[in-house]
């Protein structure tokens, strides 16, 4: 097969890319939120070995790359990681892998279920076309591993403290550690409070996991939902659409929302958060969630 014969397109879709070496390629390899059985990744490096150069490329998005791989073997490097459930991922213009942290499964700070939702966004958005490489990122807490504000659309656990005035010691702790200085201690005739400025308030769950006394307590939980973020070549952070979404439906609404309006008004090879910038965040925000 000669390389003219190769749909560079169509591989491009299934996740391999041409190297700069003639006749060879890389296998770009799916694993939502960086997740892979030990028995496919010993599938893995059983191709690596047999159509590659012996080793493996890990990527800053968590997924498995197979460089060296010959025209000739793509087809047959690709149904033997088939057999043990690993799928290819996505190059180009159009949805990529979902990535995520591992969440309040084992990490002591998440505060949402981040595989949960990082396989349903896959189930939904994965490799759907849009006007240029479209990114998604789940993380679990305000420590932010995945980078949620570096995303197309990024998914952050966010929880709203509430102060709980009987259990209070009056310790001063939650003053110390909240780490943007969000909360202040009030004195007045009826005795002190604690109080939570909520425009600096970052939705952590410092407050709630290291008071002693348990007298910060999770008021609502839910997430925030980020637009617009991108780390290429103009890098621009992701807008706050939504400081506190509340269900998972909310949630998924706006994502398509979102997705269908860069898709309307993306122009091609434009990032989504590049075109958030020519038409405005207020515009955007008004028409996803109807109002600036």
């Amino acid at each position: 097969m000669s390389e003219h014969e190769l749909d560079l397109a169509a591989l491009s879709k299934v996740g391999m890319m041409r190297q700069k070496q003639p006749d060879y390629y890389v296998m770009r390899l799916k694993a939502v939120a960086g997740d892979m059985t030990a028995a496919q990744l010993a599938c893995v490096a059983g191709v690596a070995e047999k159509f590659g150069k012996g080793f493996v490329h890990l990527s800053t998005r968590q997924g498995i790359e197979i460089h060296y791989v010959h025209r000739d073997n793509l087809e047959t490097a690709r149904l033997e990681l088939q057999s043990a459930g690993i799928e290819m991922g996505a190059c180009g213009p159009r949805v990529r892998v979902i990535v995520a942290c591992p969440g309040e499964e084992t990490c002591r700070w998440g505060s949402i279920d981040t595989k949960k939702i990082a396989r349903e966004l896959d189930t939904r958005y994965f490799k759907q076309e849009t006007p240029s490489k479209f990114k998604l990122a789940v993380t679990g807490c305000s420590n932010n591993c995945t980078k949620a504000n570096e995303n197309d659309i990024g998914v952050r656990g966010a929880i709203e403290p509430k102060w709980v005035a009987d259990h209070c010691n009056d310790c001063g702790l939650c003053i110390s550690t909240c780490p943007v200085s969000a909360i202040e201690r009030k004195d007045s005739d009826e005795g002190y409070s604690y109080v939570i400025d909520e425009k600096r308030c970052i939705n952590c769950s410092v407050c709630t996991s290291l008071c002693p006394s348990n007298s910060w307590v999770i008021g609502r939980k839910g997430y925030t939902l980020y637009i617009g973020g991108t780390m290429g070549r103009v890098p621009r952070f992701a807008s706050v659409l939504k400081k506190m979404v509340e269900s998972e439906e909310e949630l998924y609404l706006l994502i398509d929302k979102s997705i269908a309006l860069y898709r309307e008004k993306g122009r091609k090879k434009e990032r989504f958060g590049h075109m958030i910038d020519r038409i405005g965040l207020d515009a955007v925000k008004e028409e996803l969630l109807g109002k600036p």
